[in-house]
């Protein structure tokens, strides 16, 4: 109870009843050798530098190893020039259990504490949390084995100082050990001791041996950590030697050490219900009818042992946990429930602990009769009275097989994609949190990519999601063997991908290694028989050039991906400021486009076919436009690609195909010959199923006949689904309405669909026209077109015809159908009637 109340207390310590209120600061022109001199003098282990009210920097004795101590200059460089900024603060009333986390997750010692106005009250260091903490009884439960760094390399007396500071930067350790072959002696050279003397203003060529502590104060790996803590305290030093059960040194055991090992200590305290237990047990003698039923009662397992082990008793939850009947173990030791993972030392430290407390409790893992090895939940407690010469102890404990499986689920759901396994939002800013940090601090560049894959709904609409869920999974297993170590590959949702590159330095690096995922993510993936290829846009945003935040980044990546995606897919963009604004302007247009129809901002224009051997007017094509007040026209070739990737392309080919229909009827009332009225159908609308029934609909409402109304469509429309194309085709055509095949010429245009497709015209696409009579291989291209549709007797239209030469061109190769700005531009409905009449 009395470690309970001790722990209670400790918990609701906050930062300010640890801080230390006087705050060492100077000004940023301070130079390096006054700032020392200064801690020195207080013995503090940091300076904070101010400007105004404000902390704009800290330099601690980490940063001495910054220091040229050959070098006069560094002396008395200001400050600012190796100061720490910016400062990293923490408010005041932040609880003390949260500190230890932060420290080691930034990588840092000291917090500069500041108020609501960000002016420092106060600085908390590693060493006031650990001073605070009341941690001895857990310390006592651990050895330095468990907690040292051990050593890589000693240092040869004879190097220079210089040579220490550059190993602690590099190797980002507090202590250099030494080692002098001429004495056989070791010596040690702390932070504190490189803060010593640059504030004495010593600078020479010494050998480093001359600043050596020696002889060093040592410890052996297998003494607890307490008794380790209380040697530091005692010889008010921070550092040291761990040695093995044969004197030779193997590590260093720092103040450090222990901190990163203090937040173990908040993992389990013991809980309500196991209080009463205890209770209960405890009072057992007096109360033996009530604690018998409340122990056969029990759901968990109760063993009664002596002090050598006997088992006295059992409760029947015993039995359900271990297989073992109650006649099967009374009167045997405990040790035949031991599953030989745990060592001497575990259940030495396990005795000592009920000898000196009278209760241990924790995980442990044991057997069954069966042999099945599993974890328990276990506490033990002394329930003899203290002067009981027979020691008596309980052993309670429940099997938590389920509860190991659950936390580890819930930890993969909590952190970690279901389908990829790979990190998921949650646990992507986490680590994008720590990378800023650490890119900060070692000014350095990180790269986020925004990574999504090219038509990958098409995937799941042709072959099924299990084939989708299997190429997100083979494409994420590529993504992580593209990476090197310590980067990160995290999956946002759907098929989206980020990839977090740390550690980088030039730009040119990370444009290769996108050029590299680009090329890797493209070849084909063999997934059920199916030979899938897909390709991906990446966007990337670069730290500090792009952002500073986790939002900002992910952000000005997401913009970025979205211009790949726009200037042609599978390729990368680096994010630029102009980026943004063609994504605000993207999305303006997007949140006006999706109330267009409700406003009623669509309108159609109409273009007329020429029949240049009948010399009459033999079609009209309905082409939409759209002008909103506030954003203006807008091209069809910006709003009919934003339509469909909003889902809203149904809607509006409805709303076109009914209003040309209309129209149409309206002109065959008033007795306007002008032919069909072509309308354009999106591929998106053409495989959602109910274009068959939409086209039944509009030619009842509008009363216009079938074969009045020609449908435009593209190879999208079947390319992929030959079978699906087919029937739908069938079916209009069936109804009596005409079938063309636009933009022929500029896709995958081959003979094998042009002769199983319901198809009655082509329209050869006006990229060929434009380029007519004078350009010899469109000229070539255009007469094959030509010679193909009337080998296979359809009709034919050419689109965009603007001179008499090119008509000229046509007509000599047998294409009496003709549209384009020579004879037409697109009008109104109330101007087509005065175009057919010129026309004629």
């Amino acid at each position: 109870m009395k470690l309970l109340k001790e722990r209670s207390e400790q918990c609701n310590l906050v930062v300010k009843d640890i801080m230390q209120c006087d705050i060492l600061t100077c000004s940023a022109n301070t130079s390096i050798n006054s700032a020392a001199q200064e801690m020195r003098q207080r013995n503090i282990s940091s300076i904070v530098i101010t400007e105004g009210s404000q902390a704009i920097g800290i330099w601690t004795e980490a940063d001495c190893s910054k220091i040229n101590f050959a070098n006069a200059d560094y002396y008395s460089l200001g400050i600012h020039k190796l100061m720490s900024s910016p400062v990293l603060t923490i408010k005041p009333n932040v609880p003390v259990h949260e500190l230890a986390p932060k420290f080691r997750s930034l990588s840092i010692r000291h917090f500069v504490v500041v108020d609501d106005n960000d002016s420092p009250v106060g600085i908390v260091s590693q060493s006031d949390v650990i001073k605070k903490q009341g941690i001895e009884h857990y310390l006592q439960a651990r050895l330095v084995s468990s907690s040292y760094k051990k050593v890589s390399q000693f240092l040869n007396h004879t190097c220079q100082l210089g040579a220490v500071a550059d190993y602690m930067k590099n190797n980002a350790v507090s202590s250099v050990l030494i080692y002098n072959e001429d004495i056989n002696e070791y010596g040690i050279i702390t932070e504190r001791d490189l803060l010593s003397i640059l504030a004495k203003g010593e600078y020479s060529n010494n050998s480093a041996w001359c600043y050596a502590n020696f002889p060093l104060k040592r410890v052996e790996e297998n003494t607890s950590l307490y008794s380790a803590y209380q040697q530091l305290t005692s010889h008010n030093i921070r550092h040291l030697a761990v040695t093995n059960d044969k004197g030779s040194i193997i590590g260093i055991l720092s103040l450090d050490n222990i901190m990163s090992d203090i937040e173990l200590a908040y993992v389990e305290e013991l809980h309500h219900i196991v209080q009463q237990r205890d209770k209960a047990l405890k009072e057992s003698k007096q109360h033996l009818r009530v604690a018998e039923k409340i122990i056969d009662a029990s759901l968990d397992g109760i063993m009664i042992t002596d002090a050598n082990g006997c088992i006295l008793s059992v409760n029947p939850a015993f039995s359900r946990v271990t297989g073992y009947q109650a006649l099967e173990v009374i009167g045997k030791n405990s040790n035949i429930l031991s599953s030989g993972r745990h060592s001497s030392d575990f259940y030495q430290a396990l005795w000592e602990s009920l000898k000196t407390k009278g209760v241990w409790q924790g995980e442990i893992w044991n057997k069954r009769k069966n042999n099945e090895v599993y974890p328990e939940w276990l506490t033990i407690i002394d329930i003899g009275d203290k002067n009981d010469i027979n020691k008596t102890y309980a052993a309670i404990f429940s099997d938590i097989s389920d509860r190991k499986i659950a936390e580890q689920k819930i930890e993969n759901l909590a952190f970690y994609d279901e389908l990829t396994q790979l990190p998921n939002r949650r646990l992507l800013y986490d680590r994008l949190d720590v990378a800023l940090a650490t890119a900060h601090r070692n000014q350095e560049k990180l790269a986020l990519f925004f990574i999504d894959l090219d038509y990958f709904k098409e995937i799941n609409d042709n072959f099924g999601h299990r084939v989708g869920d299997k190429l997100l999974q083979n494409l994420a297993k590529r993504l992580q063997d593209s990476c090197k170590e310590g980067d990160t590959v995290a999956r946002l949702a759907g098929d989206e991908f980020t990839l977090l590159l740390t550690e980088m330095r030039e730009i040119d690096h990370i444009c290769k290694v996108c050029d590299r995922i680009i090329e890797k993510l493209r070849q084909p993936y063999h997934i059920e028989g199916h030979s899938l290829h897909i390709t991906t846009s990446i966007g990337i945003a670069i730290y500090p050039d792009d952002g500073t935040s986790e939002e900002e980044l992910l952000k000005n990546a997401d913009i970025a991906m979205y211009r790949a995606k726009d200037i042609g897919r599978n390729s990368f963009q680096l994010f630029t400021p102009a980026m943004n604004a063609h994504s605000l302007e993207r999305s303006m247009m997007q949140s006006h486009l999706r109330t267009a129809l409700e406003n009623d901002e669509f309108v159609l224009n109409y273009q007329a076919h020429k029949n240049c051997v009948l010399g009459k007017v033999s079609g009209v094509e309905a082409l939409l436009r759209w002008f909103n007040p506030l954003i203006g026209h807008v091209s069809p070739g910006q709003f009919i690609p934003m339509a469909e990737e909003l889902g809203l392309i149904a809607s509006v080919d409805h709303w076109v195909l009914e209003h040309a229909c209309k129209q149409r009827k309206q002109w065959l009332d008033d007795n306007i010959d002008c032919g069909r009225i072509a309308v354009n159908i999106s591929p998106l609308h053409f495989h959602q199923g109910d274009l068959v029934d939409s086209v039944k609909t509009v030619l009842a409402q509008t009363k216009l006949p079938a074969n009045l109304l020609e449908l435009e469509i593209t190879e999208g429309c079947f390319i992929k689904q030959m079978e699906h194309a087919t029937s739908i085709l069938r079916e209009l055509k069936a109804m009596g309405v005409s079938i063309a095949l636009d933009d022929f010429g500029t896709g995958f245009s081959s003979l094998s669909y042009l002769t199983s497709l319901p198809i009655d015209k082509i329209k050869i696409d006006a990229s060929f026209v434009a380029k007519l009579p004078h350009n010899y291989r469109e000229s070539q291209i255009t007469t094959a077109i030509l010679n193909l549709a009337q080998s296979l007797e359809l009709d034919i239209v050419a689109e965009g015809v603007e001179t008499d030469a090119q008509r000229i061109f046509l007509l000599d190769r047998g294409c009496q159908v003709i549209q384009g700005y020579l004879f037409s531009k697109p009008v109104s409905a109330q101007y087509l009637p005065q175009v057919v009449c010129a026309l004629a």
